[in-house]
């Protein structure tokens, strides 16, 4: 998994499976631009990516905001040059029944998973073309194919992520750039802390797990280093599901 010279941007960067993308990108040698709102947190992600000997920065931008994403653009430009990845990973969830939404809500959570992502490639998929090689990486979810009460607007969200993506990986195959979805199952990131601590609810929800255990961050990192690759340069226009077998029940 050779990503030496690459520059990659991910958003999200500063924990979970953002944070660990990012270091395995760098690991694989890219050159690192990581993306978010929490400096403290970020300053974190960038002593791992560091440990990796790649070159890697830290920019502070709202990705659901057109002046940042386009600030952000000229910034990572100016550090590193055209990028090549672009892994898309910021998002948020708001757990509740949709008659308890406000539209303000409503917007919030479409702005910061799929409005962000729009803004993002359209700014930094200008550099990737012409290059003959090119990776766009959207963090779908499993809650694009199957979902749970309460998550009918991050379900909608995820669900228009997957339908941009595949319509993006075919406007963009003829510049030999794939555009993948990633839809994470149950991973044992900070969010999902509560459960894991609480004995009880924790063996309640691994018993749903086929595979019988949350997914490790790291695994998200291989597979995102993996689709990076110029092994992975035939997929493209899909998702790639790495939930324990949940959606296959």
């Amino acid at each position: 998994m050779n990503l030496a010279g690459k520059t990659a941007v991910i958003t999200g960067a500063s924990r979970g499976l953002g944070r660990a993308m990012a270091v395995a990108l760098a690991n694989a040698g890219a050159n690192t631009a990581l993306v978010g709102r929490d400096l403290t947190e970020l300053e974190k992600t960038l002593e791992q990516t560091r440990a990796a000997g790649a070159r890697t920065q830290v920019f502070r931008a709202d990705v659901a905001a057109e002046a940042d994403v386009l600030a952000l653009e000229q910034a990572v430009t100016t550090a590193f040059g055209p990028a090549h990845i672009l892994i898309n990973n910021a998002g948020m969830n708001l757990r509740k029944p949709v008659t308890d939404f406000t539209l303000e809500e409503w917007n919030r959570v479409v702005a910061t998973n799929l409005t962000s992502a729009f803004l993002m490639c359209r700014a930094f998929v200008p550099h990737m073309k012409g290059q003959g090689y090119g990776r766009i990486i959207n963090m779908t979810s499993i809650m694009s194919h199957v979902s749970l009460p309460g998550r009918t607007v991050y379900s909608a969200t995820k669900a228009a992520l997957l339908g941009f993506t595949r319509a993006l990986a075919m406007e963009l195959a003829p510049e030999k750039i794939t555009v993948v979805g990633i839809s994470p199952g149950p991973f044992g990131t900070e969010m999902n802390q509560p459960i894991i601590q609480n004995p009880e609810l924790n063996a309640q929800f691994v018993s749903k797990i086929p595979i019988g255990r949350w997914g490790n961050v790291e695994e998200i990192g291989a597979l995102a280093a993996f689709l990076c690759s110029d092994a992975a340069g035939f997929i493209t226009g899909t998702d790639i599901l790495i939930d324990g077998g949940w959606c296959a029940q």
